[in-house]
């Protein structure tokens, strides 16, 4: 992984129509100006015309702001708006595909369930991962128990690629997870469902950064 492309998985917004307080660009532009260095879209509601009209005005704002682009899932969008990349589960598109599809240059995300697919998860053809939930979380219902910061530290010396935590972080605990290993930290609530956005970016990004 390039330098360039770590430096961007410092501070992740996961953004969702369904978890937001108020208009959802309004939510990204506030955080993007404080300090977010990637966005993905979770856009898992929607019809996907609407899907792909949203991914195109996010891909416009992060191309403005110089931050990375993925989509949840959905790799046939990313393609569509010409994001950086995709964020895939284990019952996703298979990484291997996406890597066919997209080629060298396509950011591939994968969150991992288990230490294997961890191990795995680089030769199949994964960027970065995405590990947690690192302290609960009650944005995602599927999510899962928390993991903790020792999985967090075990993990990152098992995936041999950056990784980053997600799950129940905010501005207290957000340094925890990088001491842990993680590369950066991702966040729903902590930005979206927040009345200052950009306050709350700027809050976490001072938090990592110590």
């Amino acid at each position: 992984m390039s330098p360039d492309l770590k430096a961007k998985l410092r501070l992740y917004l996961v953004a969702d129509p369904d978890h937001v307080r108020g208009d959802l660009i309004a939510m990204i532009v506030a955080a993007l100006n404080g300090g977010v260095t990637a966005v993905q879209l979770r856009c898992k509601n929607r019809p996907d015309r609407e899907a792909v009209e949203l991914a195109r005005r996010v891909r416009a704002l992060t191309r403005e702001h110089e931050a990375l682009f993925l989509l949840n899932d959905r790799i046939d969008i990313a393609f569509a708006c010409d994001a950086d990349g995709v964020h895939l589960g284990v019952d996703d598109f298979p990484i291997e595909e996406a890597r066919r599809f997209g080629g060298p240059d396509f950011v591939i995300g994968y969150s991992p369930e288990t230490d294997e697919q961890t191990r795995n998860a680089a030769a199949r053809g994964a960027d970065y991962l995405g590990v947690g939930p690192v302290f609960g979380t009650a944005t995602k219902a599927d999510a899962g128990t928390a993991i903790g910061l020792q999985t967090i530290t075990q993990r990152a010396e098992l995936a041999g690629i950056p990784i980053i935590g997600i799950g129940g972080i905010a501005a207290t605990n957000a340094r925890s997870v990088i001491d842990a290993g993680a590369v950066g930290v991702a966040v729903v609530s902590a930005i979206s469902m927040q009345d200052d956005p950009r306050g709350a970016a700027e809050m976490l990004r001072r938090a990592i950064n110590v």
